[in-house]
């Protein structure tokens, strides 16, 4: 316990003479500490840690110690630190040593597929197209239909939520058969901010059965919902008037642009595959032109 005191004491000493260092490194901690190589340095000059040919510094700890207040929580935050940090080393050392030539193969397996899922990466978000034009996305939706099945309704179209006893309700009610109309659009806006709690208008995007229904007060609505209906429904204060412009009920093929995102990933996941199968290609047709694959060695 002296001897890890007095080391912790070098190390705070240290460390306060290398106050500027700190603030570069702290930026270490944003990335984790591996990314400031505490495994591995070329020299010795410096280091307050050695175990075996791997050496800990004193900046490299700024990222530990920065949040202590005094100087006893800068030591006890160092000596645990460098307790992990040698032990991870240690325990990687033992378990080299025992290590089999099966096991060596499996590392070196591991370290290649890393390297090449790397290169692939690379070459993925470099080299390859990431846009999927309408064009292309509509003949797969054709040709795939049946990939692309409603599991719930889904609709367009508008919601208000008005006290029971709001006003002009039978003009409103009106006005909500044709939300193509803006004077009619709005006639809704100005009444919804007037008069609604609640008020949506999503005649271009699609909402889920479900998702209007955690605004609804019932469900009866869903068992006949259909294009250009209008729903009205109450609970005990409110009065709730659903307009649908369009619908797809579960069961019928999705909408392409409700399919779209979907369609995109499928694509470009496909896209992705074809493309790594031509540069593999690529790759070795080349190597074998310029030689790096040899054939008929004696």
């Amino acid at each position: 316990m002296q001897k890890n005191a007095y080391l912790c004491r070098k190390i705070t000493m240290q460390m306060k003479r290398t106050r500027r260092v700190y603030i570069i490194l702290a930026g270490c901690a944003l990335i984790g500490l591996s990314g400031c190589h505490l495994l591995q340095r070329d020299a010795k000059e410096g280091a307050v840690v050695q175990v075996g040919n791997n050496y800990l510094y004193a900046e490299d700890l700024a990222a530990v110690t920065q949040r202590a207040t005094t100087p006893e929580d800068s030591a006890r935050y160092a000596e645990a630190f460098i307790r992990r940090w040698a032990t991870d080393i240690l325990q990687y050392q033992e378990g080299k040593s025992h290590s089999t030539p099966e096991l060596e193969a499996l590392v070196e397996d591991y370290r290649r597929s890393l390297y090449v899922a790397e290169y692939e990466r690379y070459v993925v978000d470099k080299r390859m197209p990431k846009t999927v034009s309408d064009a292309e996305a509509d003949t797969f939706y054709v040709h795939n239909t049946d990939r692309f099945i409603l599991q719930e309704n889904i609709l367009r179209g508008a919601l208000l939520v008005i006290p029971q006893d709001a006003p002009l309700q039978p003009e409103l009610k009106k006005r909500l058969t044709d939300l193509t109309d803006e004077e009619n659009l709005e006639y809704i806006e100005k009444y919804a901010y007037q008069y609604a709690s609640g008020y949506e208008l999503f005649t271009e995007q699609w909402r889920t059965g479900n998702q209007i229904l955690m605004r609804m007060p019932t469900n009866k609505w869903q068992k006949t919902l259909a294009a250009g209906k209008q729903y009205a429904e109450q609970d005990s204060t409110s009065l709730y008037l659903l307009q649908v412009t369009d619908c797809r009920l579960a069961g019928e093929p999705m909408p392409v642009d409700y399919a779209r995102e979907a369609i995109d990933k499928i694509i470009l996941s496909q896209r992705r595959v074809a493309f790594l199968q031509q540069q593999r290609k690529q790759l070795y047709d080349e190597a074998v032109k310029f030689g790096k694959v040899k054939f008929n060695i004696e």
